[in-house]
């Protein structure tokens, strides 16, 4: 028999809560991809809005028949959108194309354009635009390269021969050399009484440091196919280089030399035709002065290598005059840079980008082995 004795006041034993255990947590997945699909939809999104901005500030009623026409040929190449320098509320146009700084061959932006290209785009707008009349050609520049200078020259005059449009030039501080040689094919040349202009000549410039290596002990081999594939070599001995190799560089340098003053002689010649008496013929000593000098905007002047003293204003005024137009407003075409420019220069990841370094001069990239019409200021 069960004695044992339970006090009706005493509550049962309490059973502890059963241990719940959290299930294992998941792992949290990447949302990397999430964070570069909202970056290129916003790119995306810039871009649509800039096409359409800018598709309304040209007006897309006056610009779908010329883009329908243009969509092919003018496509390929730099990319151009026009903007307004002065808007004087007239029908007609006249296109400032500037060239600044030495003119180059070489490619100078992401879209592997050169200043070449640039420029011959914007020519090719120009001649498009019925209401553009005329065009004034801005030069600041020392020259540069003479493939790129010629280049540039003949693109002035297929434009004028084509069109029938008139380049007048406007001359900046400097327009010697090569910025002269794209300079003689327009039909009006302004230039300021200070502008530095003329150096009318060849150079081709190098560095020979085999005296240098003879002294750290350098000796240079060098295995060739015949007696002058190494000209123009920096590390040969100067008496190491045969009379015969410096006549045929001297030959070239004189070439070129005849085709500068060629391209001023038929320029000036061929403007001075069209011009009359308001404009100004080549002295008949002109060719004295093409020996490399420089000269002033008045010496210039005098010699019948520029038709006029004055500033850009004065250019304009010459450009409304010869087109016969009262007014016009004053456009330039600029490069355009889309989102398709900004992938394709992320895709390069394989090629190097340079850093530019801003210290304020324009130094000439030169290569020893090319010629230049350029203009170079004596160090001090």
């Amino acid at each position: 028999m069960d004695n044992s004795f339970s006090s009706p006041g005493t509550p049962p034993p309490l059973t502890p809560p059963p241990v719940i255990t959290p299930p294992p947590s998941k792992p949290r997945k990447s949302r990397g991809w999430m964070i570069v699909s909202i970056i290129l939809f916003v790119l995306l999104g810039f871009s649509w809005l800039a096409i359409i901005a800018q598709g309304v500030s040209r007006g897309i009623g006056d610009n779908f028949n010329r883009g329908l026409k243009n969509s092919t040929a003018r496509e390929i190449g730099p990319k151009l959108d026009e903007y307004i320098l002065e808007d004087n509320d007239a029908k007609n146009k006249i296109a400032v194309v500037t060239v600044d700084g030495i003119i180059t061959g070489q490619a100078d932006d992401q879209s592997g354009n050169n200043m070449v290209d640039v420029i011959k785009a914007q020519l090719d707008r120009a001649a498009d635009d019925k209401r553009v009349k005329a065009v004034i050609l801005k030069v600041d520049s020392p020259g540069g390269e003479v493939m790129a200078s010629d280049e540039i020259n003949k693109v002035i005059v297929k434009f004028q021969d084509d069109s029938g449009k008139p380049v007048i030039c406007s001359m900046g501080s400097l327009a010697a050399s090569g910025g002269y040689y794209i300079s003689a094919p327009c039909r009006w040349i302004v230039a300021n009484e200070l502008t530095i202009t003329g150096s009318i000549g060849v150079i081709m410039h190098g560095y020979n440091y085999r005296g240098l290596m003879d002294k750290l002990g350098v000796a240079p081999m060098t295995f060739k196919s015949g007696k002058f594939k190494d000209m123009l070599s920096p590390d040969r001995s100067t008496n190491e280089i045969p009379a015969e190799e410096h006549a045929m560089v001297q030959s070239l340098i004189d070439e070129t030399y005849q085709k500068f003053k060629g391209v001023v002689a038929d320029g000036r010649a061929q403007a001075h035709a069209k011009n009359g008496k308001e404009g100004k013929p080549l002295a008949d000593n002109w060719a004295d002065y093409a020996d490399g000098r420089v000269l002033s905007g008045t010496q210039a002047l005098n010699l019948g290598f520029v038709d006029e003293l004055g500033d850009f204003d004065d250019a304009v005024n010459r450009a409304e005059k010869i087109a016969h137009i009262d007014d016009a407003n004053l456009i330039e075409y600029r490069e355009r840079y889309d989102i398709s420019d900004l992938f394709s220069m992320f895709g390069q990841s394989s090629q190097s980008h340079d850093i530019k370094l801003d210290l304020g001069v324009d130094i000439p990239k030169l290569r020893a082995d090319c010629m230049y019409f350029l203009w170079q200021a004596p160090e001090d």
